[in-house]
């Protein structure tokens, strides 16, 4: 059967979106009964659960749930704020995982690996009126980037001492460009059921180069990272325009710190390295929203 998301009533509210497997488990603690009132695309309405007679794709957000009392966003309009979801199967990313690594391990075949990998985590999110999320970019768009800067690394490591430092600080600054521009071009080429957003990425050169330059000194204050990088998404999220409502990340230092600290630990163990990736991605994601302009503070 194909994955698909779900939303249910809970107290009287709109829940979700989950996975299928996910709704199974609820279905399976009793959390969600055969009266439950259930949506998924495809369908024209909630119905129970227990009325439901197969399995779609997953991808748009539902209509107005009964009796919810406000405005649930649907792919002609919006409420005043919703979060994005991430969802995929363990395996999946595992075995993608796996697959990107390589390619980017053997160099060559690295821009291809990384545009495919990219396209499948992107369609894995879900952005309340954005249906069948996607990215358009092209592994030779930015293939001269990329190979570009490995022979400048190669060159600074041939060299002899001397001659090496001057070019591998002109290499380590040219990553950082590329990776700016990645930004931008990632955000470029976002698209929803195939045609593109038409969004752009307006943070300059050197906002994002001290942004990183902030990041790596808070590294020497052993915790104040987890402070610094949330700022840096509030500031990358700001700086995402063409969107109708303002992109507005929540999450805290702290909130970050102890879930960091919670996937190092994890991460140790080796096996649970997937799902605590699952888990951080989905709360990022949760403390990401869509809200009117028109509620923001004005600065």
């Amino acid at each position: 059967m194909a994955e698909r998301s779900w939303f249910y009533a809970a107290a009287g509210q709109q829940t979700g979106p989950v996975s299928e497997a996910r709704l199974r488990e609820l279905i399976a603690s009793g959390a969600v009964t055969a009266d439950t009132l259930v949506w998924s695309e495809g369908m024209a309405g909630w119905q129970k659960a227990g009325e439901v007679p197969g399995l779609l794709s997953a991808g748009a957000a539902p209509p107005a749930f009964p009796g919810s009392g406000g405005t649930v966003p649907t792919t002609g309009g919006y409420g005043r704020a919703a979060a994005l979801s991430v969802d995929y199967g363990i395996w999946d990313y595992v075995w993608r995982t796996i697959v990107a690594w390589i390619g980017t391990i053997l160099v060559i075949p690295a821009p291809w690996a990384i545009v495919w990998y990219i396209n499948w985590l992107v369609s894995c999110v879900q952005v309340p009126g954005r249906p069948n999320m996607s990215f358009i970019g092209q592994p030779l768009t930015m293939a001269p980037w990329f190979f570009g800067a490995v022979i400048l690394d190669i060159v600074a490591f041939w060299l002899s001492d001397d001659q090496s430092q001057g070019l591998s600080n002109l290499a380590s600054l040219i990553w950082v460009v590329l990776y700016w521009l990645f930004i931008r071009w990632f955000v470029a080429n976002l698209a929803s059921n195939g045609q593109p957003l038409g969004l752009s990425f307006s943070g300059s050169f050197w906002a994002y180069f001290g942004w990183n330059l902030l990041l790596a000194l808070s590294i020497l204050t052993i915790i104040g990272w987890a402070w610094v990088y949330p700022a840096m998404i509030r500031w990358f999220c700001r700086n995402v325009q063409g969107t109708r409502r303002a992109v507005v990340f929540k999450g805290t230092g702290l909130q970050y710190l102890w879930r960091l600290l919670v996937t190092a630990i994890a991460s140790a163990f080796i096996i649970p390295i997937p799902w605590v990736m699952r888990w951080l991605l989905q709360w990022q994601a949760s403390q990401t929203e869509l809200v009117d302009r028109a509620t923001l503070p004005r600065v």
